[in-house]
């Protein structure tokens, strides 16, 4: 897929917010009843680093001296869409109202995208969701690459009828759309959460880790696995930028964790970045990278799931835009597949080539582990649950990959089991 512009351009990094900001105090309203605690850090898991923006508190998924590497705006978009990032707290409150600018995306000749999905989880179970309307918006020309960045207002999402009882919340932010925090109201006190003694799983991937088409932020399938597995997700699934980027395996490697996994293959393939002579070495370097700073942490390395327009033929991905009006859009492969001889890249060709390297490594790292993404999703599923844009899987889909990797790498003889749990 082409690289994008960057949604949401800024003057430049703002600060990131460190631990001082995390002693600011809630102010209750005497004459609203309303508490408003300002947000901060230990309210906010799943980012790698807040920044404040002047319109509020933008969380990022990559820390800054990554983001000043890759000037792409692809990335910039993908990685400050908040997928798997959530505002949590512990409070007696019945009505919780959270202020948000988001970003979102609209493109000339489409209707208008949904606005992004807020999900509400109350000591962990979904209770809820809600929507924020109004925001910026990007307005892109797929025809000509013009972007139009068009200011909107802040807006709100509400969730009342929670109940005089003490909690924990989440409300998780939408996977798909960049989202600054405001403020957060409640009509009771909140707390920071204690620590849950949960193990912390750092994971990386393309735009189906992101979420792409999930229905909401705690169903994509990296969050449905987390839940299943009983463990905290960091999801550093960056849509169409899974390019074994130094940076990102950087981001990785300083990044606390408990367990580890990188889906790597269909973003090489669908922006034909590299041949098979510059894959083996980026993978070798990704990896001993990120063994740095985890140099015993199960890591799973898990290859492209089922993707038919890319197992043979090689990149680039190309949008058909026919259907566009009506909101449709399908990839095409665009490569020429006697092009393989001379190292173009294909899933079949990545597929062989990671398991060959995880192989030739757990000879001396045995908790490097592999996982074809065939196992999540192969042939018999695209039978029965087809891709629906020839690259994304649906909601369905997402669910159904989770609940193979839970039992993949969570369950009694996977990579991640606990023997403490």
């Amino acid at each position: 897929m082409n690289p994008a512009p960057d949604p949401d351009p800024d003057p430049g990094p703002g600060p990131a917010l460190g631990p001082d900001t995390a002693s600011r105090s809630a102010t209750p309203s005497p004459e609203t009843g309303w508490v408003t605690t300002p947000i901060a850090a230990e309210l906010v898991r799943g980012a790698l680093e807040l920044e404040w923006t002047g319109d509020g508190i933008l969380p990022h998924r990559l820390p800054a001296r990554a983001r000043a590497q890759l000037a792409d705006g692809q990335l910039a978009m993908a990685e400050a869409q908040p997928s798997g990032v959530r505002v949590v707290f512990r409070t007696r409150a019945s009505v919780v109202e959270l202020d948000t600018l988001p970003t979102k995306m609209s493109y000339v000749g489409a209707p208008p995208r949904p606005d992004g999905v807020y999900d509400l989880l109350v000591d962990g179970r979904p209770v809820g969701h809600g929507r924020v309307a109004g925001g910026n918006v990007c307005v892109v020309d797929m025809a000509t690459g013009a972007v139009e960045t068009r200011p909107g207002p802040v807006g709100t999402v509400r969730f009342d009828g929670l109940g005089d009882r003490a909690k924990h919340v989440e409300i998780w932010l939408p996977h798909n759309e960049i989202t600054r925090l405001v403020a957060l109201r409640t009509d009771a006190p909140v707390e920071p959460l204690p620590a849950t003694g949960r193990r912390v799983w750092v994971h990386h991937g393309s735009s189906i880790s992101q979420g792409s088409d999930a229905a909401s932020p705690s169903t994509t399938w990296p969050a449905l696995a987390a839940s299943l597995g009983g463990v905290e997700l960091v999801n550093l699934g960056f849509g169409g930028s899974a390019l074994l980027d130094p940076c990102t395996a950087r981001a990785i490697r300083d990044t606390p964790a408990d367990l580890l996994s990188v889906k790597i293959g269909i973003n090489l393939v669908n922006t034909d970045v590299m041949r098979l002579r510059a894959f083996t070495p980026a993978v070798h370097g990704f990896l001993d990278t990120i063994r740095e700073g985890h140099p015993t942490t199960p890591l799973l390395v898990v290859s492209p799931v089922l993707c038919p327009i890319h197992e043979d033929i090689p990149g680039p991905s190309a949008p058909d835009l026919t259907d566009l009006a009506a909101g449709k859009i399908r990839f095409r492969a665009t490569g020429d597949p006697a092009e393989r001889a001379a190292g173009k890249l294909t899933l079949t060709v990545i597929r062989d080539e990671l398991a060959r390297i995880v192989a030739q490594r757990a000879a001396d790292d045995p908790n490097l582990h592999y996982l074809d993404g065939r196992t999540l999703y192969g042939d018999a599923d695209f039978a029965e649950l087809p891709l629906p844009d020839a690259l994304h899987p649906d909601p369905a889909t997402h669910h159904r990959i989770a609940e193979r990797f839970a039992t993949e790498s969570f369950g009694p003889a996977g990579p991640f089991t606990s023997t403490t749990a």
